[in-house]
């Protein structure tokens, strides 16, 4: 599944145009800096993103289809202790 539409889906941004920006900011995927918001996110990777002033790191435990309710969203991540 495509970064930007997880991150929309999961609820971390409202539209793709926000989670490019957040993209932009900086996001790791497995330690790996991405830039492009059409890098591939599977089951298990885990995301490392800044959500206001603290890093967060999480696993992704599920993909969905379209854009989850607030609950439903929960359930696409875990949040995990710092790995690095």
């Amino acid at each position: 599944m495509r970064l930007d539409k997880w991150l929309v889906y999961a609820r971390f941004c409202k539209t793709r145009s926000q989670a490019v920006k957040l993209i932009a900011a900086g996001i790791r995927i497995n330690g790996r800096k991405i830039e492009k918001p059409d890098a591939k996110l599977h089951i298990g990777d885990v995301l490392t993103l800044l959500i206001g002033p603290d890093v967060r790191w999480m696993k992704v435990i599920a993909v969905a289809d379209k854009r989850a309710s607030p609950q439903g969203a929960q359930l696409l991540y875990e949040f995990v202790p710092e790995t690095a």
